[in-house]
């Protein structure tokens, strides 16, 4: 069985169009064939899909805990695991460039694949179908949350986790920003009291490099 198969097989989808899949697991290092349109459909289905699952779920949850708790699935850490158990990273389709540098591994890379993969599932199949997919991978996500549950990111985490301890709170700092203006990655290092060496992440944002950076700090301490 070759990966292609193998991934429909542990999605539960036999795409009908199997060139929706192979653009889906393309990325954009490849060419101008890529999967950012699908991963913008992806995103937002995803989205509609948790948020009217968690509408019916809880009636009495006021709608800015229903954003948290929407934003505590459709996470990019949460993408990158279910994309992780469906085998994504050996399906990918990347570019040389992306290949060396170990992109199949990349988080960022992962969550964009698995969001546009559930673009393409909507356009094979349709919406109930993608519903199907997304209550089945999405499964243990939805499940932990309840009612009086809260998400929160990992420098609020980090900040309590300090606090706590009566230590000082964490300071971020810029390093590096590069990449054309349009598509820039930051490199933000998170200093904590006690380490003399700073936690260092990069993201799309500044806020979302930030996020990663306090979730490795935190790791650390808390590991």
């Amino acid at each position: 069985m070759n990966e292609l198969a193998a991934l429909q097989a542990r999605l539960g989808h036999q795409f009908k169009n199997d060139a929706l899949l192979r653009l889906a697991l393309t990325h954009r290092s490849k060419g101008s064939e890529n999967n950012e349109r699908l991963e913008f459909l992806g995103d937002s289905i995803l989205g509609f899909i948790v948020a009217e699952t968690l509408f019916h779920k809880f009636p009495d949850v006021a709608e800015g805990k229903l954003s948290r708790m929407r934003s505590a699935v459709v996470r990019k850490e949460t993408l990158t695991k279910v994309a992780r158990e469906l085998g994504i990273p050996e399906a990918l389709n990347l570019g040389e460039g992306e290949l060396k540098s170990g992109g199949f591994n990349r988080n960022s890379i992962l969550s964009d694949a698995m969001e546009a993969l559930i673009g393409a599932v909507y356009l094979d199949s349709g919406l109930t179908s993608t519903r199907q997919l997304i209550m089945r991978h999405f499964k243990q996500a939805l499940d932990g949350l309840t009612a009086t549950s809260v998400y929160k990111d990992p420098k609020s985490i980090l900040q309590e986790y300090l606090q706590q301890r009566s230590l000082a709170l964490p300071t971020y700092e810029i390093i590096k920003i590069e990449g054309e203006p349009h598509r820039q990655v930051f490199q933000v290092a998170c200093r904590v009291e006690g380490y003399d060496q700073p936690f260092i992440a990069a993201g799309a944002s500044k806020q979302s490099a930030e996020q990663s950076a306090a979730e490795k700090a935190f790791s650390v301490l808390h590991g």
